[in-house]
């Protein structure tokens, strides 16, 4: 066989493949293979339940009510769509337990508004300033504290909150009127005093919320407040006579 001959057998001969480590194929693979985000936030047992309500909160106040579902909520705290219904059963479960923390945000307010209050006029205007004050902030929590139809009032956490509420609402009244009030067994004059104040503070709020105020306030002289007209209705006497 000539040299010709031999250089061509050479050159027939197939290339033995290099030989890689597992380590680097490994590493090669995984440098190929596109990154996955995750989805699911890890969370402790308690805090898990607290950050759904955290995040039912925002989806309430950013999507309304009809945006709030079990799946948004997951979506928003970033969990599984099973977590929601594993911690409130349904979506009256979690709007109930929302209420009850909307209630005790509520109620932190307006305690926290009576004790700055430093003269008896003060205090006698802050509960209901503070209401508006909330609302105005938080008009979805709000909104949810007071639509009935879609909560449990069975569960101890909203049933709480809610009497706590209104044993704050009854002792407001009871101090102006330098009486003590039961809210489990109320006067008939009693109830009309509750009936009255809240009636002027939630109806006024709600007005407020939807701008029906707005003619009103346009009609006052310039730069009245919504928060100066309230105090002008809660401090003006009812001089109206009745007829005999």
């Amino acid at each position: 066989m000539g040299k010709s001959d031999t250089k061509s057998e050479t050159a027939r001969k197939p290339r033995t493949p290099r030989k890689t480590s597992s380590a680097a194929s490994a590493q090669a693979r995984s440098a190929r293979r596109p990154a996955v985000a995750k989805t699911e936030t890890p969370y402790h047992h308690g805090a898990l339940r607290e950050a759904l309500l955290q995040a039912a909160e925002r989806v309430l106040e950013r999507d309304g009510l009809s945006g709030l579902t079990l799946r948004a909520v997951a979506r928003e705290a970033g969990v599984s769509h099973a977590a929601p219904t594993h911690h409130f059963g349904d979506l009256t479960g979690l709007l109930s337990e929302l209420a009850a923390v909307g209630f005790r945000q509520f109620n932190a307010a307006m305690a926290s508004s009576c004790d700055a209050a430093t003269t008896p006029l003060e205090r006698a205007l802050a509960r209901p300033k503070a209401y508006v004050a909330y609302a105005q902030a938080h008009p979805g929590m709000y909104g949810i504290m007071f639509r009935t139809e879609r909560l449990d009032y069975s569960r101890p956490s909203l049933h709480e909150a809610a009497e706590a509420s209104f044993a704050g609402l009854a002792n407001a009244i009871g101090m102006m009127r330098q009486e003590q009030i039961s809210g489990d067994a109320l006067t008939l004059n009693q109830g009309a005093a509750i009936a009255r104040a809240w009636s002027i503070v939630h109806g006024f709020t709600m007005l407020l919320l939807d701008g029906r105020l707005e003619d009103i306030l346009g009609r006052l002289p310039e730069g009245t407040t919504a928060e100066q007209l309230l105090e002008a209705m809660l401090t003006a006497p009812i001089t109206a006579k009745l007829p005999v």
